[in-house]
């Protein structure tokens, strides 16, 4: 008899992104029977946990997907196209937390976060096998904007985001620390990821050597949040900064409303499930407190200038709601899936 649990391949297991997804998985008792550990050659044999057990990374072949139910990539993107294939013909359903197959056919960009608030899952194609996980800037600024729209029509909305180095990776962790201690000693900074001084600095943009440009991560958040809004609400201007901090996203935005709200009105509209609301004596969202949090943090506050404006500064842990996001949609998938391949 077929059970209820799934075997797993997570590539990408030695990353930031692989990491925290692991560590989800348990947190959720995502109904795994197996989860292979996957990486590159750099990464084989490192020991990680993988549920109540420890497992050794182990080499990407083709062999390690047979029977796997879900692959998640939680890789480079280059790696990612370099290996989707063997976990496709294999039969398993991907799960995307690299963004590199966000334009193949049949592969639907999903929250489930967001889906539920709008309450309709059945905009995602039910027919897909797949996924790409939504951005997960996309995803806080759908939920928040969402919620917003309860409060009345939207005359004004921008959005500044500010982008963390851990979405560059380890390798854009290491040279921010790297960059930070050479330039407190004098010594020459290493530039190979952003091509640009990120510590102590702000960016709008990093130098022509970088592996990627920052106008393109705005632009995917863009086409992500009118993917999984199905254009309920306008997409915002916004403008992505490379801010100097680790980990977690934060955010400014402006709102406008056609109609006067109180400040306590307006703050009531984004109660609910996946928001966290700071009260009047609590520490402001920022990229500490948010670290480890499953919620995005927000507090509220009404524009000294005009009476219907108001400014959101919200915080959310961009690993995190990644794999949160990921785990959601890999139990989306489960319905529709015919199968466990645990016998």
């Amino acid at each position: 008899m077929k059970s209820n649990l799934y075997r797993v391949a997570l590539v990408g297991a030695a990353g930031l992104k692989g990491r925290e997804l692991n560590e989800v998985l348990n947190q959720r008792n995502f109904p795994a029977a197996d989860v292979r550990l996957l990486d590159d050659d750099e990464s084989l044999g490192q020991l990680e946990a993988a549920g109540d057990e420890a497992s050794f990374i182990q080499k990407i072949r083709a062999d390690q997907f047979e029977n796997v139910d879900f692959a998640f990539s939680a890789s480079e993107e280059a790696f990612t196209r370099s290996h989707w294939m063997m976990a496709k013909n294999a039969g398993s359903a991907i799960v995307d937390l690299s963004y590199a197959l966000e334009d193949e056919p049949r592969m639907t960009i999903r929250s489930p976060w967001v889906e539920r608030e709008m309450a309709s899952p059945q905009r995602a194609d039910l027919e897909s096998t797949s996924a790409v996980i939504a951005h997960p800037a996309a995803v806080v600024l759908s939920l928040l904007l969402l919620r917003a729209k309860k409060a009345g029509a939207l005359q004004t909305v921008v959005a500044t985001v500010f982008e963390p180095v851990s979405e560059r990776g380890k390798a854009g962790m290491d040279e921010l620390h790297e960059q930070t201690v050479n330039l407190l000693s004098f010594q020459q900074m290493p530039k190979h990821v952003f091509d640009v001084q990120v510590a102590f600095n702000m960016l709008a943009h990093y130098g022509e050597k970088a592996g990627i440009r920052l106008d393109s991560v705005e632009r995917r958040i863009v086409k992500h949040f009118k993917r999984i809004t199905h254009d309920v609400v306008p997409v915002p201007p916004l403008v992505l900064l490379q801010s100097p901090i680790f980990h977690a996203y934060m955010f400014s935005i402006y709102i406008e409303l056609e109609s006067p709200r109180t400040l306590a009105e307006f703050s009531q509209v984004f109660a609910g499930e996946h928001i966290k609301m700071t009260e009047a004596d609590d520490e402001l969202p920022n990229n500490v407190n948010v670290a480890g949090e499953d919620d995005i943090m927000l507090s509220v506050r009404a524009d000294a200038a005009r009476p219907n404006g108001f400014w959101l500064w919200a915080a959310a842990d961009n690993l995190k709601l990644a794999a949160l996001t990921a785990v959601d949609c890999a139990a989306a998938l489960a319905l529709t899936r015919s199968r466990g391949s645990v016998q």
